[in-house]
């Protein structure tokens, strides 16, 4: 279960190497899909925001066609459902893919098709997340297209780009019109900038989920084995507002400083609805596997904890009641009741 990973951040190095060779795109630092997955790791963890953001350069730089996104989302979905992943919600920016002439609706039908294939193929069920960026205007026009598509794979909305400058109210009248048509977002709030994102995110705007939401530790005083959630955690944690937590990537972006130190413990201790997630598979090397290894190997947890957080992430999955329900207790409980009964260590 999968709630937050990005589809520009998530292709095969060999698939950018060969999209840019069909496409013309000459600006690769390297034609090797070796090398290149080494340098996107090294930018990713150079601790230079300038060389992280250059990463998503090439990657949207390539998928600038019907065929491209096409072929990105179905072998997202194929590498997730190699991890074991049943469902899934990738999200991108439908804005960033326009420079060779597609329209809005061209990019998110064949990014639809992907996914349609791939769940054919393999069996995993993608919804999709149209993103506006934050620092541009176009948000009430990404809305509109996720209300348009909404019957046909995409299950929501959501902001995402640099936090700082942008607060969330700078698209109050997207959400508001997102809220008028029953729709679902999410909101990428407290990675970057602290409680005052995630206050406006949730209070001004509605969110249904926070996109990391790290920072609401902020609001919590910790003594000892004692906690003392402010008004703000206290809020999010008794409304069960659902936290798309990804570990690799915040220590990149600086938003933790370790695994060992990563908020997530403390919020799996005081029982907010944390969900674990991949971000960007690509930049991050990273799977939701290896999240699970991580956070098993920093803070001792089992087959108990990673069925919790699974089933924290269906819980706030953008799908219907009925079929959230009927992949909780068909599919992931048996799935770990399997697991469990094997004896298996988790990820060994």
């Amino acid at each position: 279960m999968l709630l937050h990973d990005h589809l520009d951040g998530g292709v095969r190095p060999a698939t950018v190497v060969d999209l840019a060779r069909d496409a013309g795109y000459g600006a690769l630092p390297s034609t090797d899909p070796e090398n290149l997955r080494a340098w996107f790791e090294e930018a990713s963890n150079s601790g230079s925001l300038e060389r992280y953001l250059e990463t998503f350069s090439h990657t949207v730089g390539v998928m600038q066609s019907v065929e491209a996104l096409t072929r990105v989302a179905y072998e997202c979905g194929e590498d997730l459902a190699a991890d074991g992943v049943v469902y899934a919600e990738v999200r991108y920016a439908p804005e960033q893919h326009l420079s060779a002439g597609l329209t809005l609706e061209q990019v998110v039908e064949a990014v639809l098709d992907g996914f349609a294939k791939a769940r054919r193929d393999f069996g995993i069920r993608v919804g999709t997340l149209v993103t506006a960026m934050r620092h541009q205007a176009r948000s009430m026009e990404i809305a509109e297209l996720a209300v348009r598509y909404r019957d046909l794979g995409v299950v929501g909305f959501d902001i995402a780009g640099a936090e700082a400058g942008y607060p969330p109210t700078r698209h109050l009248d997207a959400f508001e019109y997102l809220q008028r048509e029953n729709a679902h977002f999410t909101i990428h709030a407290g990675e970057g900038f602290g409680l005052p994102s995630i206050w406006q995110a949730i209070q001004w705007c509605g969110a249904d989920r926070l996109g990391h939401g790290v920072r609401i530790i902020d609001d919590i005083e910790v003594d000892g084995d004692e906690a003392r959630l402010g008004r703000l955690a206290g809020y999010v944690r008794d409304k069960r507002i659902p936290l798309e937590m990804c570990p690799t990537s915040n220590i990149q972006t600086g938003a933790a400083k370790s695994i060992e130190e990563h908020p997530i413990g403390l919020l799996r201790r005081l029982s907010f609805r944390v969900t674990v997630n991949t971000d960007n598979r690509l930049m991050s090397g990273t799977s939701l596997s290896r999240e699970f290894a991580k956070l098993r190997d920093a803070f001792g947890y089992g087959w108990d904890d990673l069925q919790w957080f699974t089933v924290n992430a269906m819980k706030s999955a953008f799908v219907p009641f009925n079929e959230r329900l009927e992949l909780i207790n068909g599919v992931i409980k048996p799935g770990f009741a399997q697991l469990k009964w094997s004896g298996a260590r988790p990820l060994a």
